[in-house]
């Protein structure tokens, strides 16, 4: 039975893809690296440390510190979502037929919760999630399941009565790996990859989702 959606965040509930890679390509601009969108896409999902990480085992950058370079990202991204951040389509009827259903809603993102309660704050969500959980609080980001093991646990269900909604791989692998049942809402340059297809339903747009789609996935209460 159908007790929780839990979702991710960017690229779910607010367009910050884009944002993201702004954010990436400024910050690691001033120590030297010259990153492309197309780097950016290559690590859409995973935490931020891990992506400042893996760039400087890349590139070792030697006059400004990982932390630094992390933080500079952070402090973009924030400036971006103030200024630009936007719902994405779909997002407050998805929610608003979870909530009428009875269904609780939680927040499982790789952002820092910082960044989390800015971007809910700037889209009016911030009275939405029951439960809100970081990777930030988690020993390994996704697609380690843990953030979706520690949400269950916080809601206190159990796998089988959860779904998920992700737009990157890494995330829908992570959701899998924690065996809830994961709807991937991929960007448009990822609709092909069929990697996409281990998700239970794939859709282009949370528009599309309908309480059919939910009772496909899992038996709703009243139902």
């Amino acid at each position: 039975m159908l007790k929780a959606a839990i979702f991710d965040m960017d690229g779910v509930l607010i367009d910050s893809e884009p944002m993201w890679q702004e954010a990436e390509i400024l910050a690691f601009g001033r120590v030297g690296v010259r990153l492309t969108h197309e780097m950016c896409r290559e690590t859409i999902g995973i935490r931020v440390d891990e992506v400042v990480r893996i760039r400087y085992e890349q590139f070792r950058w030697n006059h400004k510190s990982v932390q630094a370079v992390q933080d500079d990202i952070l402090a973009e991204l924030e400036k971006l979502i103030l200024e630009k951040g936007e719902a994405m389509a779909g997002v407050n009827k998805t929610l608003d037929l979870f909530q009428e259903c009875g269904i609780r809603l939680a927040l499982a993102s790789s952002t820092h919760l910082h960044l989390i309660q800015t971007v809910l704050k700037r889209l009016e969500l911030s009275d939405r999630f029951e439960v809100v959980h970081s990777a930030e609080f988690e020993p390994y980001g996704k697609p380690h399941p843990g953030i979706y093991l520690t949400t269950l646990e916080s809601l206190g269900i159990a796998h089988d009565e959860a779904i998920a909604f992700e737009d990157s791989l890494t995330g829908v692998l992570a959701a899998k790996a924690a065996r809830i049942k994961t709807v991937a809402v991929p960007e448009a340059a990822a609709w092909n990859d069929t990697r996409f297809d281990i998700a239970d339903l794939k859709l282009k747009s949370l528009t599309e989702f309908t309480r059919e789609h939910m009772e496909r996935l899992l038996p709703v209460p009243g139902s």
